[in-house]
C-alpha cells in the first residue's frame, strides 16, 4: 500500500474511530431529534460524544457544535457573528486556510506574515480597530508549512479591540494543548483520524454569535467515532510529538545534507512536530509528486499549483518563498523511523531525475 505521508489533509483512521462506528451504528442510526426509544437511544449516544469531545478541547458541552466538517464549521462562525454583530469585515492573517478566505469574501483584511508565516502582530493591532471588524481570524497553526501562530498574543489584542477571534485548529486537536484567548475554535476530524464528514466548532459563553442556519440531523455513528479518535490521539498526543519531533528533525537534516538547492520552509515548533514543508528549486512540484507517488510515497505539495487549480499557493506567495517545487511531509501515528528513512533515501535521486526531466 505504500507509506502515507500526507496527515494534514487526512490522518488515517484511528482504530477505535473504526469500532466506535459500528458499535453505534448498531445503536445510534435513528434522528435523534425524535421522542421514541430509539431516538432517544441515538441522542444519548449523540450528547456522550459531545461531552467527551468538549472535555479533550476544554470547553463546555453546551459550547461544542458538531459540523458536517471543518470548513462547515469555519463557515458557521463567520457567518453566525456577521450577523450578531451585523458587521461584515473579517480581518484575518494572509496564510489561512482557504476556507476562511472563502469565507470573508470580498469582505477582508489580510494581514502580512513574516517569511516564516507568523502573522504579523505589530499590523493586526490596527486592522482590528475598525468599527466595521466583525471578527479576527488567526489559525493555531499553518496547514502547509507547520508554522506555529502567536494565537495567545493576537487574543489579547483582539480582546483589547472588542473583537471575537475564531482560531483554526485544525491541525493542533488532538496533538497538543490548544491556544487560550480564542472566542470561536473550528476543527475536522478526518486530521485526528476521525470519518470525513464531521467537524466541531466550539463557541465560549458570552461571544456574540447566531446559528447561521439550521442544523441537519447529525451522523450520530460519524460523530460517535470522531470523539472516540479524538479521545484516543489526545490519550497519545505527548508520546507521539516526542517521537514525530524526532522524525521531523531527521527529515529536515537530512533533505538539507543530500538534496542540491533546496530551501526548508517555515518554522519548526516542537508544539507541532508532524509537518515538513520544503522547495525544491528548478523541480516541477507535480512532477516530483507523481515521481514520489510511483516510488510508494503520498506526500502533498505545499503549494495548491496543480492541475486542478493552475495557481501558486497563496500561503507561500505571503510567505515571499518559491511558490513551485514543493514537498509537504506530514506524519501520523502509523509512520515509522523506517518509512521516513526510505523516503529520504530515494528522495535525492527523484528529485534529480525531475530536474533531469526538465532539461537541467
Amino acid at each position: 500500500m505504500g507509506v502515507y505521508l500526507d496527515s494534514a489533509t487526512a490522518a488515517p483512521p484511528h482504530p477505535v474511530a473504526r469500532q466506535a462506528f459500528l458499535a453505534a451504528a448498531e445503536d445510534g442510526w435513528a434522528d435523534p431529534g425524535r421522542l421514541y426509544a430509539t431516538s432517544r437511544r441515538a441522542r444519548q449516544l449523540l450528547d456522550a460524544a459531545r461531552e467527551t469531545a468538549a472535555e479533550v478541547l476544554g470547553v463546555r458541552p453546551d459550547e461544542l457544535h458538531f459540523t458536517s466538517g471543518g470548513a462547515d464549521a469555519i463557515r458557521r462562525a463567520v457567518e453566525g457573528v456577521r450577523r450578531s454583530r451585523d458587521r461584515r469585515v473579517v480581518v484575518h492573517s494572509a496564510v489561512e486556510h482557504s476556507a476562511v478566505i472563502k469565507a470573508a469574501g470580498a469582505d477582508a483584511v489580510a494581514v502580512p506574515v513574516s517569511r516564516t508565516g507568523v502573522v504579523d502582530l505589530a499590523e493586526l493591532e490596527p486592522a482590528v480597530k475598525s468599527a466595521e471588524v466583525a471578527l479576527a481570524a488567526v489559525q493555531s497553526a499553518n496547514h502547509e508549512v507547520g508554522t506555529v501562530q502567536p494565537v495567545a498574543e493576537a487574543a489579547r489584542l483582539c480582546a483589547a479591540a472588542g473583537v471575537p477571534l475564531l482560531v483554526d485548529a485544525a491541525q493542533s486537536i488532538g496533538r497538543g494543548p490548544l491556544p487560550a484567548g480564542w472566542s470561536l475554535l473550528a476543527g475536522s476530524a478526518r486530521k485526528w483520524g476521525g470519518p470525513a464528514g464531521v467537524g466541531v466548532l466550539a463557541v465560549r459563553k458570552g461571544t456574540r454569535w447566531e446559528p447561521p442556519w439550521d442544523d441537519a440531523a447529525a451522523d450520530v455513528p460519524a460523530v460517535v467515532a470522531a470523539a472516540a479518535a479524538l479521545r484516543a490521539v489526545a490519550a497519545e498526543a505527548d508520546a507521539e510529538g516526542v517521537r514525530q519531533r524526532a522524525l521531523v528533525d531527521e527529515i529536515r537534516r537530512t533533505v538539507a545534507a543530500t538534496v542540491p538547492d533546496v530551501e526548508l520552509v517555515g518554522e519548526p515548533d516542537e508544539r507541532l512536530p508532524h509537518i515538513v514543508t520544503f522547495s525544491c528549486l528548478y523541480v516541477d512540484g507535480e512532477v516530483l509528486l507523481h515521481a514520489l507517488d510511483r516510488a510508494g510515497f503520498a506526500v502533498s505539495s505545499g503549494s495548491a499549483c496543480t492541475s486542478d487549480t493552475l495557481r501558486p499557493s497563496h500561503v507561500l506567495a505571503a510567505m515571499g518563498v518559491l511558490t513551485h517545487g514543493n514537498v509537504r511531509v506530514s506524519l501520523h501515528r502509523g509512520v515509522t523511523a523506517d518509512d521516513v528513512r526510505r523516503f529520504l533515501a530515494v528522495l535525492p535521486g527523484l528529485v534529480a531525475d525531475a530536474r533531469a526531466e526538465a532539461g537541467l
